[in-house]
Order: structure tokens, then sequence, then C-alpha cells
């Protein structure tokens, strides 16, 4: 605006001065000669005939006054007459001719200036004007042409584009693609978006990796401006539908089991983490369901997640994230394949007359499993506490695979209907967030979807947007609405995984002060929540929390009482159809020292082996055939065995493991012999080995606690 105001103001002064000097120079040194040459003879021509009839009527006059003033004769008078006529015609002649070249110069002057000025200023001023503008016009088109260029090759470039982009979706060679003549990679001036760039990439990246990973990563690099303004969302959105098209391509189980090791380019982080992570759960828990060796229990797991799809669905059909659509065909497709494995599944257990096997391995147990047993005792204890004035946190803990999760699970048939569990697994979603919006958005989730699941309660929403601007004051607030949603009941916010969280904190991905303290000050001034954390950390461990978990009371979980691991055995759903002799169950009994995995993984390869047997003993099993499953369940089980192992034990106390392990069943050794056949082993190794409740301390010496464990150390 200001460019064009000066550009006026300079244009108008330009030609008026340009105006004036040129018509005023034009009119003297042309326009005068060009009068006087014109105008003189026209003033003759015009004034010699005036001048002669006006010199002859006034000489006559003049004679014949004359002649009568001074009585002249006729004769005298006529000559007074034609002396006066001829006088008045050469005065009238010369006066004429002399006016005619005087006013004719003077006219002639005065016209050529006076309309020449004005001609001059009526053409010179505008197209001075013009000039001027024309000059600034020409100054700023050079001056602006970055800016100006690009915009008017753009529809060149979208054709040109488009054009590469169409060749390359017809070819199907090995040769290099043609994404390398894309006007990003060499015009690096264009501002306005590049109209199916991300497309092209795409395609690009599920033919030939290499080549997508080399686009993308000069794109970031390069000076390309439309790719500096879209920065990582551009890329994010490249990441997420190479995801998307990963994820829409497992089209069968086996495809959809291995869905979570396969991955294009490395994950970023973006608007639709939380969803791959979902899918990439969902492959793992169809992928722990075939592992399952029964295909009851297959059967089983594929069906917990057909439900999660379902409930995958519903949220994705509500919500409105703008990658809500384009996920929820995936989660439809992945549905309806999982839900025909489970009818393929139920079809083979028919035609082959096989042992339903009800065992879960690897999974924890939810409220559709039927297999879930016991745990009435820790369920009573927690009730007890919950009830306690004084409000204490609980600490649910027991060693890997004794069951918590199950439990956490299951809380709601153990609990009166007045308490209400909320089950959060802080190994999900929560702990992989990015940042504290993120992390009390999962954490609200969770706890809607279990308060639902627990008792039909439905909480009010929390959208990630709230929680954007200021995380915790959001949520805090959104745990006011809950309390009022409660009503009379008290909520149990149970956190399975603790030491997940404890991880991120250490990892400095979120800030102790703010995450605990948040923990502390709920459960301090919200007497509707009670908060339960479970993990599997030994006692000391969790001390430097005591800060923010004041008076925290643990729960153990522990082996199964016997009762409740005889129920396991012989009768974990209804119509089981197998029989144990009872030397059978005890041997079981024996093996896995009723610990709810070992048994079930025992119990699970049993199946599994008289499902091979003939018909005539299929349907009984004897002590010879628990001894004959042992070596599958530490094969089946390694993962397990092998995470004692390699995380729960030192150098020290695998040694220690070791040696007991080679004195056979059942064996006790003393602390002296210990100490002294190894000798560089100290008490504090005894110590960690009996928090992990690996061992026992017997008659002043030491055993194994569960034997299956021992076989596995013995190997």
């Amino acid at each position: 605006m200001l460019g064009m105001v000066l550009g006026m103001t300079f244009g108008v002064a330009f030609g008026m001065v340009l105006g004036m000097t040129f018509g005023v120079a034009f009119g003297v040194l042309w326009n005068v000669a060009f009068g006087v040459l014109w105008n003189v003879p026209f003033g003759v021509l015009w004034n010699v005939p005036f001048g002669f009839v006006w010199g002859a009527a006034s000489g006559a006059a003049s004679g014949l006054v004359w002649s009568v003033v001074s009585s002249a004769t006729l004769g005298s008078m006529m000559l007074c007459i034609t002396v006066g006529v001829v006088a008045g015609v050469m005065s009238g002649l010369v006066f004429s001719v002399a006016w005619g070249v005087t006013s004719g110069v003077a006219l002639g002057l005065e016209w050529s200036l006076v309309l020449e000025l004005a001609w001059r200023q009526a053409w010179d001023l505008p197209s001075g004007i013009v000039s001027g503008v024309a000059l600034l016009i020409g100054s700023g088109v050079g001056a602006t042409i970055n800016l100006w260029l690009p915009v008017v090759l753009y529809p060149f470039f979208l054709v040109w584009n488009s054009l590469i982009y169409i060749l390359d979706k017809r070819h199907t060679g090995t040769k290099p693609s043609l994404l390398r003549l894309h006007s990003a990679f060499w015009d690096e001036l264009q501002r306005l978006p590049l109209i199916s760039l991300d497309k092209h990439v795409v395609l690009v990246a599920e033919r030939n990796p290499v080549e997508g990973i080399a686009a993308i990563k000069y794109l970031v690099g390069s000076r390309h401006i439309w790719a500096k303004k879209a920065g990582q969302q551009g890329l994010q959105a490249l990441q997420i539908e190479l995801d998307a098209r990963r994820l829409e391509r497992c089209t069968n189980l086996d495809a959809i089991r291995n869905a979570h090791y396969k991955q294009v380019i490395t994950e970023l982080e973006s608007p639709a983490s939380p969803l791959l992570h979902i899918f990439n759960r969902i492959s793992e828990d169809v992928k722990a369901a075939l592992n399952q060796e029964s295909t009851y229990n297959q059967r089983l797991a594929l069906s917990s997640v057909v439900d999660r799809l379902d409930g995958l669905s519903r949220e994705l059909i509500r919500s409105k994230d703008k990658y809500a659509v384009r996920f929820y065909k995936i989660a439809l497709c992945w549905r309806q394949e999982i839900a025909n494995g489970v009818q393929q599944l139920a079809k083979v257990v028919e035609l082959r007359q096989e042992i339903d096997s009800p065992y879960i391995i690897g999974v924890p147990l939810t409220q559709q499993q039927k297999i879930f047993t016991g745990r009435n005792d820790i369920g009573t204890r927690i009730e007890e506490l919950l009830l306690d004035r004084r409000r204490p946190p609980l600490l649910l803990y027991g060693q890997r695979r004794m069951g918590k999760t199950s439990l956490l699970y299951n809380l709601g048939r153990l609990l009166p209907n007045s308490i209400i569990p909320m089950f959060v697994d802080l190994q999900g979603t929560p702990s992989s967030a990015n940042d504290y919006a993120g992390f009390l958005y999962n954490i609200a989730r969770d706890m809607a979807k279990s308060a639902r699941q627990q008792s039909a309660l439905t909480l009010p929403s929390l959208t990630r947007e709230a929680l954007a601007t200021d995380p915790f004051t959001c949520f805090d607030e959104w745990l006011d609405k809950v309390e009022q949603a409660l009503e009379q009941n008290t909520a149990l916010l149970a956190l399975d995984e603790f030491e997940v969280l404890d991880s991120a904190i250490a990892k400095g991905r979120f800030d102790e002060q703010d995450v605990l303290g948040m923990l502390r000050n709920l459960i301090q001034h919200r007497p509707k929540f009670k908060v339960l954390i479970a993990g599997s950390h030994t006692i000391e461990e969790y001390q430097r929390w005591a800060s923010y978990l004041i008076n925290v009371q643990v729960v153990h979980i522990s082996y199964l009482k016997e009762d409740e691991a005889r129920q396991l055995i012989e009768r974990p759903v209804k119509d089981f159809t197998l029989r144990y002799e009872p030397d059978a169950v005890e041997r079981v009994l024996q093996l896995t020292r009723r610990h709810p995995f070992l048994v079930q993984l025992l119990c699970g390869e049993i199946v599994a082996l008289k499902n091979e047997q003939h018909f005539s003993v299929r349907r009984l099993a004897t002590t010879a055939n628990v001894e004959a499953a042992v070596p599958e369940a530490l094969s089946s089980g390694s993962l397990f065995f092998a995470d004692i192992q390699n995380n729960q034990v030192d150098a020290a106390g695998l040694a220690i493991l070791r040696f007991l392990a080679a004195q056979g069943e059942g064996a006790i050794v003393s602390r002296s012999t210990m100490l002294q056949q190894l000798p560089d082993v100290s008490e504090s190794a005894f110590e960690l080995l009996l928090q992990r409740e690996l061992i026992e301390e017997v008659d002043e010496g030491y055993r194994f606690q569960v034997e299956l464990i021992r076989r596995w150390f013995a190997q």
C-alpha cells in the first residue's frame, strides 16, 4: 500500500514537471513559428479587404468633408474625394498589413503557448503518472519475483506433479520411481501446498522403503518452504498412513498376529499413536491366543479380542478424531477375520472330539473367562482396608505371574456393589504418552471403560483437547464430576504395573512431584476415591515412595489355597471332561506348589498330551501323564523361567539357585554349606531370593519353593 502511494505521488510530480517543460519549450521553439507562418498570411488576407473598404470609405468621407469645409467646387470636391480615397486605401492597406502581421504574431504566440501548454498538461500529466507507476511496478516485479512466480507456475506444477504420480501408480517395474521429478525436489521457492505429495511418497515407500525413507529425509532437511511449513505434521501424516496401510493388509489371523512386528518406518509419536498402540496390543493378544495349545483356549482368548474390537469400534464411531474413520474400517476388518477364526476353531474341536482346555497361558484372566478361581481371602482383606477411616492406599504385592492383573480384572466379583473398581494398566498407553495431557487422558479413558464394564456406570467424558492447556487442573475438575456420578458409591482406582510409571519418571519423561503429588492429593482429599497400586517390586523398593503413599497397606498375593488349586486342576470350568487319578492331582500340587500360572501351564500341557492319545485313555490323567507333561511345560513356559533368571536375580543369586537345583527335588542345603561352596555369596543374596519367593528357609537351610522352577535351573 505504501509503495502504491509513493509511486502515484512520484508519477504525478514527474508528469507535471515534464509536461510543463516540454509544453513551453515546444510552444516557443515550434508553435510560435508555426503560429506566425499560419496567422500572418491569414491576418493579411483577412484584414486587407477590410482595410481597403475601410480606407476607401474613410478617404471618401474625409475628401467630402474637406471639400465642403473649404467650399470647393464640384471639381475640387471630386479631387478631394479621390485623394481621400487613395490616401484612405493606402493607409488601410498599410494598417491592415501591420495589424495582420502584429496580431498574427501575437495571436500565434498567445494561442500556441496557451493551447499547447494546456494540451501538454492534459497529455503529459497522465502519461507521467503512468510512466511513474510503470517504473515502480517494474522495479517491484523484479524485486518480488520469488514471491509471485511460484504462484503463477503453481497450476503448471500441479499438472506436472499429478502426471508423474499417475505414471508412478501404473509403474510396476523395478526401476526407480518418478518421485525424484516432483517439483518438491527441485523447486524450493514454492509456498503453496503440493497436493498429493504425501500420497506419492506413501506409494513409493510401500514399493521401495529405502527410496521412500530417503525422500522423506530429503524433505525434512531441504529448504523446501512447504516441507518446512508442514514440518513434523506432514511426516506424521505419512507415517500414520503407512502404518494404517500396514494394518489394513492384515487380512488373516497369521498376518494379524504378526502385525506388531512390522514397521515400515520408525514410528513417530503422533496423534494416531494411541490407536496404533491399541492395534499392536490386539495383535499381541491374538498371538498369545493362537499360542495356546488347546483350541478351547484359543477360542476363548480370541473371543475376548473380538469383544475388545467391538468396544474399539464403538469408541471410534463416537470419536471426533480425524483418524477415527480411517482406523474404524481396519477394526471392522480385523474383527471379522478374528470372528471367522473362532468359528473355524469350533469346527475343529467338534471334528476331533478333543478335550477343551480352559487354561489361559500368557494373558490375564478377564471377567469373561470363567476359569478365575478363588482369591476370596484377598478380596475380603481389600474390602476391610477400604472401610478404614484413614483411607490408606493399598499395595497389591506379589511375584510375577501370581495373578495380580487377573485379580484386578475380577475385583468386581469379590467386592460389594458399592465399591466400583476402575482398572488402569500403566503398562499400556498411559505411560507411553508424550505429555501430561496424553497421560491423564489415557488414565481417564481406562477408568471410564473399567467402570462401565464392572458396574455399568457411565463416567463424564474428558477430551484430549480440554486437557491441552492446563492438564492437572482440568483432570482435577473432571474428578469432581466423577464424584458426583458416584453418588453414594466408592471408586477403587487400581493402578497395575506401577513400576512402569516409575521407570518413565526415572527416564525423565514425567516429573515425580507432578505425578505422585497428584496421586497423594487424591488419596488425602478425595474420600470417595480409594487407591490401589500393584507391582512386582520388593517391599524395600517401594519404600522410596513412602512420602507420597502415606500409611500404605500391603496386600500380599501368593500361592493359591489348596482347595482353590484343586478346583483349578479338576474342575476349572463347568462340564470339564478330563478326570484325574488322586495321585496325579497330588503330583501337580507338589510340582507347582499351587502357583496359579504354573498350575495352568502344567495342566494345559496335560490336556494337550491326552488329546494326542487314543479315545480309550483320553479322559483320564495319571501320574505318568503328569510327569510326561513336565518337559513340555518347561519348554512352553520358558519365558516365565527366563525372566526369573535374567531379570529377578543377580549373579550371586543365580549361583545359589543353580547350586540348590543340582541337589535334587526337595533337597535342603544348610547356610554354612552354601557359604562354604559359594564363598563369594553374601547374606544379601539370600535375602533377595527369599523376598522373591524363590527359596524358603527350612531348618537353618534353604530349598526351592517350587519344584518346576528348580527343574528349570537344573537343566
